[in-house]
């Protein structure tokens, strides 16, 4: 049959003859291309568990292919190897090693939320891509994205004083992700701060910064609090 989804496959696995003639009928032009067969061996059964364990993967299990939410795709449109669809067929099917193939883009989801609207069976497609795209941060396939990098700064500071002090979130996201802390955005609302703002309120938020005041009573707190985030950790990825 003609093949129209080649992006799926490998390219060493297609087979193209110019001219192609089988039991004397001529097949060339649109019917010349076949694929090479292979078997499958190395695949994880547990694998969509693991994802349905992440946040945003819980209902992977219901989907039954019709392929809506590749249609609905901002991204597909802009890219045809960005493919919902496909990824969370691997995921059924436990097939890890196909899915590092697109660990490039699988994290370019722009979460537009179209493939969950459009969804019949609730699948949230895009809770699906969030998951995957986690887990290959968890598992080193992928480099963290700024976005993990800044939550991380935010939990760190939660859990270590009970507040955030904003100057610091951005000055510590910064550093982790090597921007300047000199882009001219910055240094504009750093100018209409200081013009803007009452003396007090400056001095108190330089002060804050540099001593990393804590609210009242956190240690226990604090304490009740990272263990309560562990188990829960423990208890999705275990």
């Amino acid at each position: 049959m003609a093949i129209h989804e080649k992006s799926l496959i490998d390219a060493d696995r297609l087979k193209t003859a110019e001219s192609l003639v089988i039991d004397g009928v001529d097949v060339s032009g649109h019917w010349n291309t076949m694929i090479t067969p292979r078997t499958l061996r190395d695949y994880d059964e547990h694998f969509e568990k693991t994802i349905m364990k992440y946040g945003g993967g819980d209902y992977v299990y219901r989907c039954w292919q019709c392929g809506s939410c590749t249609n609905s795709c901002t991204m597909y449109a802009q890219n045809v190897n960005f493919n919902p669809r496909y990824w969370i067929y691997l995921t059924r099917l436990g097939l890890k090693d196909e899915l590092i193939k697109d660990k490039d883009i699988i994290w370019q989801c722009v979460s537009c939320n179209k493939c969950t609207n459009i969804c019949p069976k609730d699948v949230k497609p895009e809770g699906v891509m969030k998951a995957l795209a986690h887990w290959m941060e968890e598992e080193g396939i992928t480099e963290k994205t700024p976005s993990t990098k800044f939550d991380e700064e935010f939990w760190d500071q939660i859990s270590a004083r009970g507040r955030i002090e904003d100057s610091a979130v951005l000055q510590n996201f910064f550093k982790k992700t090597g921007q300047s802390l000199t882009q001219d955005w910055l240094v504009e609302m750093i100018k209409r701060m200081i013009k803007h703002l009452p003396l007090k309120h400056l001095i108190r938020s330089g002060m804050n910064t540099v001593f990393h005041p804590k609210t009242k009573s956190w240690g226990k707190t604090g304490d009740v609090l990272k263990e309560y985030v562990k188990q829960q950790k423990e208890a999705a990825h275990g």
